[in-house]
């Protein structure tokens, strides 16, 4: 009974985790390749040295060059996430995004912008909200975001994706260009090519321009181009690295072309140092969770399922021996077991050495044998044994 009580607790304990093996992987994992609603904000610090700007203070134009810093600020909002309703609900998360870029030397503000999207939670791909907007130039400006912004799939492939650029307002397709180590992680590579595209401008912005840096001309466009590249982690699908070598130039109907920005702006090393970081924390949760934990408890719960079994077995066979004992009467002391295969010898019956005769004079007969006479003497004081009947015949 103990073998089989035993034999039950490590059956029920194996069951237990191989459902614990099977739930940490179709559930637990699933949810922890989803962005979080508890995401904690990040900081992305990108720099561009000897860079060529525009840069208007107090109304004034004008072209500079200098050391620039970019800062980019990603933060969730977990108030706007839980008023999603329809398809967003559960699938989709809010993230509030800020830029500002300053020149080192002043540390004066050259530019800034603020942005409100919502990602899918799986493949980091922006998804349709009513409430989204980009803020560029002082007002907010209704704009569709799509593809790939500050994120990408979990479980990144190898092959094209499009992200989404924030000047053109529309995504374009960056494609997949190799993997390289980046601080120890195997990285990624897409590069996006953006040549000479125009960017659709108010004319009072571009007329703002004309004066001072295309005197005598009265109408132009600005032409855009950028080569961005960003090193992703195939596990998570997090930025590790990114470049971008943007160039803007305004072309007057009149005069010579003037750039407005020329600059290579690249991640500080501290900057990728820290999504490094982030990115092996990830993968380490995901390793656990989804690997070795999962795998240590089907091990362990196969083991137990089948000791549960074999002590089980034996705890059944142990009962089943001590069943049987207790139908078997228990031998009594003292008494011989009887021999049925040998019929027994009475006293009345024939031996094949001695046939049954006539009863005959012996040790065990009621018959007194004669007397022998070889004893008898001469001494007359002896009495004389009685003769027999033949001898008393002769006499």
């Amino acid at each position: 009974m103990k073998h089989r009580a035993i034999g039950a607790v490590l059956f029920g304990g194996g069951v237990l985790l191989l459902a614990l093996a099977a739930g940490l992987v179709f559930v637990v994992k699933p949810a922890m390749t989803k962005l979080p609603y508890d995401l904690e904000p990040t900081t992305s610090v990108a720099e561009a040295k000897g860079a060529t700007f525009l840069q208007i203070t107090d109304g004034d134009v004008g072209i500079y060059q200098a050391d620039l810093k970019s800062t980019v600020l990603v933060s969730p909002n977990a108030k706007a996430t839980s008023e999603l309703t329809g398809d967003l609900n559960g699938k989709a998360v809010v993230w509030e995004v800020g830029q500002t870029v300053d020149r080192t030397d002043l540390k004066q503000l050259v530019s800034a912008y603020g942005a409100a999207l919502a990602l899918d939670r799986v493949s980091g791909a922006a998804l349709e909200w009513d409430k989204e907007y980009l803020d560029d130039s002082g007002t907010r400006q209704d704009v569709n975001f799509s593809g790939q912004l500050y994120k990408f799939p979990f479980n990144t492939e190898k092959k094209s994706y499009e992200i989404f650029d924030r000047d053109l307002r529309a995504k374009r397709v960056a494609e997949f260009k190799g993997t390289e180590d980046i601080q120890g992680i195997e990285a990624y590579r897409f590069e996006q090519v953006i040549s000479d595209e125009k960017l659709d401008l108010p004319a009072d912005r571009i007329g703002l321009l004309l004066p001072k840096l295309a005197p005598g001309a009265t109408a132009g466009e600005v032409k855009y181009s950028n080569t961005r590249t960003v090193w992703i982690d195939p596990v998570t699908g997090s930025f590790l690295n990114v470049r971008e070598v943007q160039r803007k130039t305004l072309t007057p109907n009149t005069g010579a072309p003037v750039d407005l920005l020329n600059a290579d702006f690249a991640y500080t090393e501290e900057t990728i140092k820290g999504s490094v970081e982030r990115a092996k924390e990830s993968r380490d949760s995901l390793t656990m969770l989804g690997v070795y934990a999962p795998a240590g408890a089907a091990l362990l719960g196969l083991v137990l399922v089948l000791a549960g079994l074999l002590v089980g077995r034996q705890g059944s066979a142990t009962a089943a021996v001590e069943a049987r004992h207790r139908a078997e009467p228990a031998p009594v002391a003292g008494l011989t077991p009887t021999r049925v295969d040998q019929t027994p010898v009475r006293d009345d019956t024939p031996t094949v050495e001695q046939p049954r005769t006539e009863p005959a004079g012996g040790v065990l007969t009621d018959e007194i044998p004669p007397a022998s006479t070889n004893w008898k003497g001469d001494d007359p004081s002896v009495p004389t044994q009685r003769s027999s009947t033949g001898e008393a015949e002769k006499r």
